[in-house]
């Protein structure tokens, strides 16, 4: 699949640890509106990179993000996670210039992207323009979940990283609804929700109401 990128595009998360599961919700959310589908690292540590080859053949249609976080040996995970049926992969961008350097260079033989995520980077607006020069796809915005818990904010350096590099950038992080509305007025053009969407009583219809705010639908 040729990934053409029309934001604003909502990924879900799928932080699941059973595959079954997984495709359950992503199914609701699909119907709900998603866009692309993330295989997120509990169940690629779970199941392994098989668990990629599951979604693929469960959504052929829809982009299936690997969220490998890839620190080292750029070439081999990356190569493992495209040829399982990635679309996106992630490389974090505390790795070496080479090991990005390197998963682009894959990404490129497979026709994928490559999503570089500044989770617990000291300076991502620094980092996101050196890496403008190795032609990564996506700089994603992140805070975890610890970070959360002492007030971090993905949003925060979103305006100075929109402005300063030319690739599309994405935020992550204790996103709701209505923070989806403000990432994308704020320039983001891929906001990726887990929890409050895949954790909800109504998948398919919070997903749908996430939607519709960061398309400025707001009922």
């Amino acid at each position: 699949m040729v990934v053409i990128i029309r934001p604003p595009i909502l990924q879900v998360a799928l932080d699941f640890t059973d595959i079954d599961t997984a495709i359950e919700i992503a199914k609701k959310a699909v119907m709900g509106g998603a866009d692309w589908l993330e295989c997120g690292t509990p169940l690629i540590k779970s199941i392994g990179v098989k668990a990629i080859s599951r979604l693929k053949s469960a959504f052929h249609n829809i982009p299936i993000v690997a969220d490998m976080k890839t620190m080292d040996t750029g070439r081999l995970e990356a190569s493992l996670a495209f040829s399982n049926g990635a679309d996106i992969v992630s490389v974090l961008g505390v790795a070496s210039d080479e090991t990005i350097r390197s998963a682009v260079e894959i990404a490129k033989e497979y026709g994928g992207l490559i999503m570089v995520d500044m989770i617990n980077h000291p300076d991502p607006i620094s980092r996101a323009i050196e890496l403008k020069k190795y032609g990564v796809d996506i700089i994603l915005l992140h805070v975890g979940i610890d970070q959360q818990i002492k007030g971090a904010d993905p949003l925060s350096n979103l305006p100075d990283v929109k402005k300063s590099v030319d690739c599309y950038v994405a935020v992550a992080g204790g996103i709701d609804m209505e923070r989806a509305g403000l990432a994308v007025e704020m320039g983001a053009d891929v906001v990726i929700i887990g929890r409050y969407i895949t954790r909800a009583k109504n998948v398919e219809g919070v997903t749908r109401r996430v939607k519709d705010f960061m398309i400025g639908r707001k009922t």
